[in-house]
């Protein structure tokens, strides 16, 4: 599966152990990863002013996930379905173009959308978890 991952779903993988950590882990060895470039403009920023992260430890991570997965240019307009939160729709315009399978996140404004749409599943990393299991 194409498995696109949001900006909160990179940032709990790299910062912290736990269910997102083992998630990219299984998405790497068994599936496809792919985010955008908005996304990894967003994880930069994030880390570096938000969560005090040494620029060299985020160019590393940035260039390993430039190494491992498919990254969607910036799309020259956001999507149009309405969203709290601009950039979310900046993502999800992304994981549509990239035709991901399933766009994980923890955004509540991202999940709300999950019944409205068909082009794409969007599912939480702990409904993710429970696909992966059965």
């Amino acid at each position: 599966m194409k498995i696109f991952a949001d900006t909160n779903v990179l940032i709990s993988a790299f910062t912290a152990r736990g269910l997102c950590a083992d998630l990219l882990e299984i998405i790497l060895a068994d599936h496809q990863l792919m985010t955008g470039e908005f996304v990894l403009q967003e994880f930069e920023r994030v880390l570096i002013t938000k969560l005090s992260v040494p620029q060299n430890k985020v160019s590393k991570t940035i260039l390993f996930l430039r190494k491992h997965h498919h990254i969607e240019p910036i799309p020259d307009k956001p999507s149009e379905v309405k969203v709290r939160d601009e950039d979310d729709r900046w993502v999800l315009e992304s994981a549509l173009r990239a035709k991901a399978d399933i766009l994980v996140t923890g955004d509540k404004d991202l999940l709300v959308l999950s019944k409205d749409l068909t082009q794409i599943k969007i599912i939480s990393p702990r409904g993710f978890w429970e696909i992966l299991k059965k």
